[in-house]
């Protein structure tokens, strides 16, 4: 399980970045080492920029599609340890397997101090291949404590080792684990939610749409989802590098995911789904200089204009995995925040 704690070192280390990121917005373009950078008319955000600089410096590999799976995945998680504090701590935190009919599924239990809370069954991000229970520990410390529901994440299997449909097939048995065991693991089961970001929102709208008419979720989270396997949409090629998540990264990850399958599969590309009616609440946010937010926004669109109830909004200036970097970036600690009481304000309703 992981332990609410940091070494020495780390604390320091995070408490000077803290300070670092707070200085004036002239001073952190120029230890940047770049003027500001615009795309489209928008301006990213100077603590995203010299995020980017920052990361350039510490790390030889700066991509995430590597040949290596291996390396990619340890850089991912170096990479969001890097820019994350232990997170909050909670009434409860607990390791378990949800043992499925295909799969034995590592999950952890964040329990908040408000008795029969709602119930958010988190699916995390990482292309499908990347991403676990570590890297977004924090995430689901914060959602927890601040948003004040009860938060069970789930590892699915990854690929390439377990290519779809694995995944959403895991997705669906953990969703089906939680309602079924709700009020065992000490949450309400009248309102067990689906949520996830990028990747792992997918899996999050999967679930939405194939429980649509027996036993839906009490609603759905979507942070910057994958939502289309088109590479050629405005945002895929306006920012297709240099802003973290890369085109290359996302045909690496959709290569190893989805293979030679019809790019016309709405159990892979949601916003293909021609009826999208019926679906639980959803709230979907995306970032602006993120390749995966035209698609996020389609998406939005669709669901609105299927008769769902939808609370949409876009973060200026900044990038697809900005949750990751709250504790040292203001801007994004902002934009989590809006995050928490959104969620919040949807699931305890």
């Amino acid at each position: 399980m992981a332990q609410n704690r940091l070494s020495l070192p780390r604390r320091i280390e995070l408490a000077i970045g803290r300070k670092l990121f707070r200085l004036p917005p002239r001073v952190l373009l120029a230890l940047s080492g770049r003027a500001a950078i615009t795309r489209d008319g928008a301006r990213l955000h100077p603590e995203m920029q010299l995020l980017l600089a920052v990361s350039r410096q510490i790390d030889a590999v700066t991509t995430l599609s590597h040949p290596s799976v291996e390396i990619a995945r340890r850089f991912m998680l170096e990479n969001t340890a890097r820019f994350n504090g232990a997170g909050p701590e909670v009434a409860g935190v607990r390791d378990f397997q949800i043992v499925t009919p295909e799969a034995t599924l590592p999950a952890r239990q964040y329990v908040p101090r408000n008795a029969a809370a709602p119930l958010l069954v988190y699916f995390h991000g990482g292309g499908f291949a990347l991403g676990s229970l570590e890297t977004h520990d924090h995430l689901c410390r914060v959602l927890c404590h601040s948003a004040h529901v009860q938060v069970l994440s789930v590892e699915y299997r990854k690929a390439p080792e377990c290519p779809y449909p694995a995944a959403p097939n895991d997705a669906l048995a953990a969703f089906r684990y939680a309602q079924e065991h709700a009020a065992t693991l000490g949450a309400d089961p009248a309102r067990v939610a689906v949520g996830g970001d990028s990747a792992g929102a997918n899996l999050a709208t999967y679930v939405a749409r194939h429980t649509r008419s027996d036993r839906p979720p009490h609603a759905q989270i979507l942070i910057y989802p994958v939502t289309n396997r088109d590479m050629n949409t405005a945002s895929r090629q306006l920012f297709d590098k240099g802003f973290f998540l890369t085109r290359a990264d996302i045909a690496w990850f959709d290569r190893a995911y989805a293979g030679e399958r019809a790019n016309d599969d709405p159990d892979v590309a949601p916003l293909l789904d021609r009826d999208l009616r019926g679906l639980c609440p959803a709230l979907l946010v995306t970032a602006e200089f993120d390749p995966l937010r035209d698609e996020g926004e389609a998406y939005a669109s669709a669901l609105t204009s299927a008769g769902n109830s939808v609370d949409f909004w876009r973060e200026p200036g900044l990038m697809h995995g900005y949750v990751h970097s709250a504790l040292i970036s203001p801007a994004a600690e902002q934009a989590v925040e809006r995050l928490v009481t959104r969620t919040s304000r949807l699931l305890n309703r």
